[in-house]
């Protein structure tokens, strides 16, 4: 037939003619095959009775292998020549039996009726399209029942010819959807076993806290506690969520920090007891070989980093200073087991001994301890007892007041850091002016005056500068160089000094500067104002120093890291247009230890820089 030509014109098509009736060219059935194939035998095949139809389908010619189009090549995605797709294992397994290898002369033909859901139509290749939007895949083997119900004609099947192999009857029915195994329900909370009273459950912060090494478990951590009737108990076991055992805890009702960990086993008040006993004993054992005969005065107990919490002790010569910071130690029993072995520790034979509770007034009104009696726990002398002493460290002689006094008196956590301000300013040169900015009782001040030439000592407390005062008398032996003490406000006199409209040219050219302020965070809500604070004070020392000077800054507050504390030095630099060297980091005396799993314990932070 001879192809059809374009029209000529562009602008418009001719209209194709309506195809009229003809007869229908399409051959007859050959012999042997189904009448109920094509379009027509479709009609043909619903009209048919069941009995009828199954009879056919018995009779029907084995199937042929399609001829392969562009089309059925790149269906679903697949290549030309490429292998059928891979079906789940699920439904691979459960298929239909293995079907026979073709023979060398040519594929085999299948004697299965070749069938569709939509009628009988040729067959196709593996990779050509399926009848339904679906790749044509193995049916798992409880969807092909060999029988139907009465009411349901069976569904016939379309023969899958695949390339070299022979046809396979399959199932029509759909294939069911592969489904997610079922979620199960989730199961109510394990109930708390029963517990004997008191005890803690604490949260599951709280306990991988706990298992890490920390000690403390703040109020906010605890999600259910029970104390029995009565007073509050000195000892709570504290379990977990599920139960299981954490430790025995000193218990404080209303503060902040209301479980301080004692033990890892549980505890009964006996057993604690003695445990106290032992921990004091050993504690002590370990600060003896740093009384000297320079230093006779240090920390015997730091709490935590003792293994004690909330208890610490100082030495003064022959005065101790006891402090009970906890509710839990808050008892008769636990001042006089710590009285006896002090005595028995300490008291050399014909030595002075006198024994002070002095606890920190802020801690006893957070904890809600009971008022220090006023008369000492223990004395040599009961009749008059002593209250005031003067002790050594690193050769210096201070005085103490038992009755007064910041902390526990003096800075014993400082006592290393003094004797390296005066080395570092030796090796580097820097014997000219220091200042010493809140000197307290003129710990810096005294020791960099045996390098430096002239000394000044800076504090806003005037009877903290009396007793520098008094400190200074004590050691004019030993102090070849003048000191002078100041009492101002150290944030407006460097202001003041660091200014060229204000100060001097001599307020701006100091050797040493010495920056030792009391903490400025008491709490996490205090640190961002805190390391504001804290550079700017760095920054008025740096814009005071002098080419090749030192710089030896300080925080106590241990919610100010290391890392805050430098970097807040270093913007200080940057503001000031001044190079900063860090000659040392350091700490707190070695009476003073740190746990690593307890950051609490590192509180001072020592920086020693030179500033060009």
């Amino acid at each position: 037939m001879p192809k059809p030509t374009r029209p000529q014109s562009s602008t418009s098509r001719p209209k194709p003619a309506a195809k009229s009736a003809r007869p229908s060219s399409r051959p007859a059935p050959r012999p042997g095959s189904s009448p109920y194939q094509g379009r027509a035998g479709q009609a043909r095949r619903d009209q048919a009775a069941p009995e009828q139809w199954s009879e056919q389908r018995s009779e029907a010619a084995p199937a042929k292998p399609a001829r392969k189009s562009a089309f059925s090549a790149y269906s679903y995605g697949s290549r030309p020549n490429s292998k059928p797709r891979p079906v789940d294992p699920e439904f691979e397994n459960s298929a239909a039996p293995a079907k026979p290898r073709a023979s060398k002369t040519g594929p085999a033909k299948s004697s299965a009726p070749r069938f569709s859901p939509a009628g009988p139509t040729s067959s196709r290749s593996s990779t050509g399209p399926s009848s339904s939007s679906r790749p044509n895949t193995a049916r798992p083997s409880s969807a092909r029942s060999s029988s139907s119900s009465p009411d349901q004609r069976p569904r016939p099947t379309q023969a899958r010819t695949t390339q070299g192999r022979p046809a396979q009857s399959r199932p029509a029915q759909a294939r069911p959807r592969p489904t997610a195994a079922p979620v199960p329900a989730r199961e109510p909370a394990t109930p708390l076993p029963k517990l004997p009273v008191p005890f803690a459950v604490v949260s599951r912060r709280a306990s991988d806290s706990l298992r890490r090494g920390h000690l403390w478990v703040y109020s906010s951590e605890i999600e259910q506690i029970e104390t029995g009737p009565g007073d509050p108990p000195a000892l709570v076991p504290v379990v977990d969520t599920r139960g299981l055992l954490l430790g025995t805890a000193l218990y404080s009702p209303i503060s902040q920090i209301s479980l301080r960990l004692v033990s890892r086993d549980h505890l009964d008040h006996e057993q604690w007891l003695s445990q106290l006993a032992t921990r004091l004993r050993t504690a002590i054992s370990r600060r003896k070989p740093l009384l000297t005969e320079a230093t006779n005065a240090c920390r015997l107990v730091f709490s935590e980093a003792d293994d004690l919490p909330g208890l610490i002790v100082d030495k003064y010569a022959d005065i101790v200073i006891l402090q009970l910071l906890a509710k839990g130690l808050d008892s008769a029993e636990v001042r006089t087991l710590c009285t006896k072995i002090l005595r028995e520790e300490l008291l050399s034979e014909g030595g002075q001994l006198t024994i002070w509770e002095r606890p920190d007034p802020r801690i006893r009104e957070l904890e809600g301890l009971s008022a220090p009696v006023t008369t000492p726990l223990f004395s040599t002398n009961p009749d008059a007892p002593t209250s005031s002493t003067t002790f050594l460290l690193n050769g210096f002689s201070f005085q103490f007041d038992a009755n007064s006094g910041q902390k526990t008196g003096a800075f014993l956590d400082q006592r290393e850091n003094y004797a390296a301000a005066a080395a570092w300013a030796r090796i580097k040169g820097a014997t000219g002016k220091a200042l010493d900015v809140c000197t307290y009782q003129g710990g810096f001040a005294l020791h960099l005056a045996q390098v430096c030439e002239h000394v000044t000592g800076l504090d806003a407390s005037r009877s903290s500068l009396e007793v520098a005062e008094k400190n200074l008398e004590a050691n004019r032996s030993r102090i070849p160089s003048e000191i002078d003490w100041l009492e101002a406000d150290a944030f407006e006199l460097l202001r003041a000094w660091a200014e060229p409209k204000s100060g001097s040219e001599a307020d701006r050219s100091w050797d040493v500067i010495v920056l030792d302020p009391p903490a400025f965070a008491k709490s996490k809500r205090a640190v961002e104002g805190a390391l504001r604070g804290y550079k700017e004070l760095n920054l008025r020392a740096l814009r005071m120093l002098r080419p090749g000077g030192l710089l030896i800054t300080c925080s106590c507050s241990h919610h100010i890291s290391l890392q805050e504390l430098e970097a807040a030095v270093a913007d200080a630099a940057v503001d000031a247009h001044r190079r900063v060297t860090l000659l040392e980091r350091r700490g707190a005396a070695q009476d003073h230890p740190v746990l690593f799993n307890l950051p609490e314990t590192e509180y001072l932070k020592c920086l020693i820089c030179q500033v060009d």
